[in-house]
């Protein structure tokens, strides 16, 4: 166990000791909060809100209550305890405990911030993008993606079992537009006079692929115009344009572990299934020859259409499969990245849970706010239907993977982001991308320039008393292991991208303030160096996390 961990332990078995009848009611609502904030160290290391829970229970003025705990509250980590505000126990730790966590990050860095062997272990099923193989992926797209890649890799690094999923929804009316839409490009580009109509897609990118499919099948073009074939050139459309989505992700450091195809629900019978399966549990009806989902039962506001009268399958049913298809492949959670324009589908999703008997708390929705781009003070405007889009492909041959991964993170999933081209692009520390990085190349420089003083390098192992500037550093990186595990459960995970901000300003501020390498002073400058080689690791991990890259040079 870590020391907040440890501090933790203690505090709650003082706790059951001295209020047994009052501790279980309080034992979810207690919190022990480790302080990494430079402008209140005269807080303590560890703060918690004990005394005060307990005082409402009791009766009791929380600093009496909390002048109880603390004067019989000891441990070979805990320096000292102090009472502040209304009934805060502020806990100063000793040296030892500061020499035990540098001794735990240098034995398993990694290791060490995964959960603690006894913590339960999850098999996550994480969607995110999904978007229809009917264009490019938009402005948009990139914050879902990097939404769903970062918490995929933040769970995978805890320790659970991630299956980081695409759904392809490769079925249905909008294949049927798209197909329609290049049979009327390539038409145009054959000089045979046609229109598209109201619903078709009209983007730049149809045209060159009709182009294309000209160019290169014209025997079968012609074929499929003379038979009114437009599934050919849905698919030719479908199979291009998901190549060119893969293509993009992969350059925006995505990689999915599974590409699920919707059609593969309607060949396998796994509509049917489903659709049985919720028949048998009682929460379905027919009515007017359809067939109904009884939605209302479960908070929706109105009963939905699973098939129509005339035989055809409404979206929701591919959804009911594709929600038990996950469990049936070992998921135990489901965690789907939408738009916030599918907010009204949340209720909908958890109650097919529900309704097909498992756990609807098992299944999480992020939404995410909307994108826009903002070039020279003024935002653009995209429509994919009209043709007037910015890609996701544009935005990354713009600023590079690296900025666009980061700006579209660092803000919080459900505020509206405006992404500024102008700061992307910017070398200096204006830019928290060249920031954070600037950061990191700069532990690599002061590790290479110690290699000249063979006396002065870290010994990871030994025994060091560090001052109180060089405790802060090993809190900040403490603190990244609660933080992880809070965004194992809440999955706010911008809260990274702020924690990397907040690392590399505390190291920029101690470097300036403080010699690092000293031939005069080797005591101090070997335990330096190993706090020097633990923030390389931090910021290489966090890199990691975020899917960004370690320059060695800036």
């Amino acid at each position: 166990m870590n020391v907040v961990e440890q501090i933790e332990q203690v505090l709650r078995a003082q706790v059951q000791e001295l209020f047994p009848e009052q501790a279980p009611q309080v034992e979810k609502s207690l919190s022990v909060a480790l302080n990494d904030d430079p402008n209140k160290q005269q807080f303590g290391d560890i703060s918690t809100n004990a005394a005060m829970l307990l005082a409402k229970l009791l009766g009791e003025n929380p600093r009496v209550v909390a002048g109880a705990i603390i004067a019989s509250l000891a441990h070979p980590l805990i320096d000292s305890c102090a009472i502040a505000g209304p009934g805060f126990i502020n806990i100063t730790l000793t040296s030892e405990a500061f020499r035990q966590t540098v001794h735990q990050f240098s034995e398993d860095f990694a290791g060490f911030f995964k959960l603690r062997v006894d913590a339960p272990r999850h098999h996550y099923s994480i969607e995110y993008v999904s978007a229809n193989p009917t264009g490019p992926l938009h402005l948009g797209h990139g914050r879902g993606g990097i939404i769903g890649d970062v918490l995929g890799n933040i769970e995978r690094l805890l320790g659970h079992t991630v299956t980081k999923e695409f759904y392809i929804n490769d079925a249905g009316k909008q294949i049927e537009t798209l197909g329609l839409s290049l049979k009327i490009r390539c038409e145009q580009q054959l000089g045979i006079p046609a229109e598209l109509p109201e619903e078709g897609y009209r983007g730049e990118y149809l045209i060159t692929l009709a182009q294309e499919l000209c160019a290169n099948q014209k025997p079968a073009v012609d074929q499929a115009l003379a038979a009114g074939d437009t599934r050919f050139f849905g698919n030719y459309a479908k199979q291009k344009l998901l190549a060119e989505q893969q293509e993009t992700l992969r350059d925006y450091g995505i990689d999915f572990d599974t590409w699920f195809s919707e059609s593969t629900l309607h060949k396998s019978g796994e509509i049917d299934t489903a659709l049985e399966q919720l028949r048998v549990n009682g929460v379905t009806f027919e009515q007017d020859g359809a067939l109904w989902f009884a939605s209302t039962r479960f908070g929706d506001d109105k009963d939905r259409v699973l098939r129509k009268s005339d035989g055809t399958l409404t979206y929701v049913a591919p959804d009911i499969a594709y929600l038990r298809n996950k469990i049936m492949r070992g998921a135990d959670k489901l965690v789907i990245v939408l738009g916030q324009d599918h907010h009204s589908y949340v209720v909908r999703l958890k109650g097919l849970m529900q309704a097909l008997g498992y756990n609807p708390d098992d299944l999480d929705v992020i939404l995410y706010q909307l994108v826009t781009l903002k070039e020279d003070g003024a935002v653009l405007r995209m429509s994919k239907r009209a043709g007037r889009m910015v890609t996701l492909r544009d935005v990354i041959d713009a600023v590079g993977a690296d900025v666009a991964r980061f700006f579209y993170l660092n803000r919080k999933a459900d505020a509206h982001l405006e992404f500024d081209i102008a700061l992307a692009l910017r070398k200096t520390e204006e830019n928290p991308v060249y920031y954070i990085q600037y950061a990191y190349v700069r532990t690599n420089s002061i590790l290479e320039k110690a290699g000249a003083f063979p006396q002065l390098l870290p010994q990871m192992g030994a025994v060091y008393t560090f001052d109180e500037h060089e405790k802060l550093l090993i809190k900040k990186i403490l603190a990244l292991k609660v933080l992880l595990q809070n965004i194992g459960h809440n999955y706010q995970v911008h809260l990274l991208a702020y924690y990397v901000i907040e690392l590399a300003n505390n190291f920029h501020s101690f470097y300036a303030g403080h010699k690092v390498i000293d031939p005069e002073n080797p005591e101090q400058s070997r335990r330096r160096l190993v706090l020097i080689t633990l923030l390389k690791q931090t910021f290489e991990l966090c890199f990691k996390l975020l899917g960004i890259s370690c320059p060695e040079k800036m």
